[in-house]
């Protein structure tokens, strides 16, 4: 790689700190190529990313981002997952990492405040951005569902009521 090249990637990732609402940072050693095909796709579905970079470059990027914190965990074969939904990265790499023994999070970031792994792990417990707007939705609706039939239920019942007469007049 060439110095151009280089000097283009730690711009890339500086921007990708920058803007990311979370960045977890894990080994990869001993995963297959297929397996990471299998979390890249995964997190691309999740709206999240992961980038392997050589830590030396990932260290140069870091500097005067909020989540400079995990510079110290860039040692050995790691890799970036970072994404702007604050849960999505976490949730995934800590899936992932239940079903393969061989990703081991090390730790991560959301904003300043640095993770270690039981942080990524209880963050990615947390519900998603769209959960919690599905949430709110529904919370919302639900009053107006209820006072459409606390109006209604008085009509039903005067109807029922009236229907009740009318069957008892029919009968005489």
């Amino acid at each position: 790689m060439d110095r151009t090249a280089k000097a283009d990637l730690v711009s890339t990732l500086n921007g990708v700190f920058n803007q990311s609402a979370v960045v977890v940072v894990a080994h990869y050693k001993g995963l297959t190529v297929a397996d990471m095909q299998k979390l890249r796709s995964q997190m691309k579905q999740a709206g999240a990313t992961v980038k392997v970079a050589k830590n030396s470059l990932a260290g140069i990027a870091l500097d005067g981002t909020d989540v400079a914190s995990i510079k110290p965990l860039l040692k050995g074969p790691t890799l970036l997952a970072y994404s702007g939904d604050p849960v999505a990265a976490a949730k995934v790499a800590v899936d992932f990492a239940k079903a393969n023994d061989k990703l081991v999070i090390l730790g991560g970031a959301m904003g300043k405040t640095a993770l270690n792994p039981d942080g990524v792990k209880a963050l990615a417990s947390l519900p998603s951005l769209d959960e919690l707007r599905a949430k709110l939705v529904g919370l919302i609706q639900a009053p107006a569902t209820k006072v459409a039939q606390v109006v209604n239920a008085p009509a039903a019942k005067l109807a029922r009521v009236f229907g009740a007469y009318a069957k008892k007049d029919e009968a005489a």
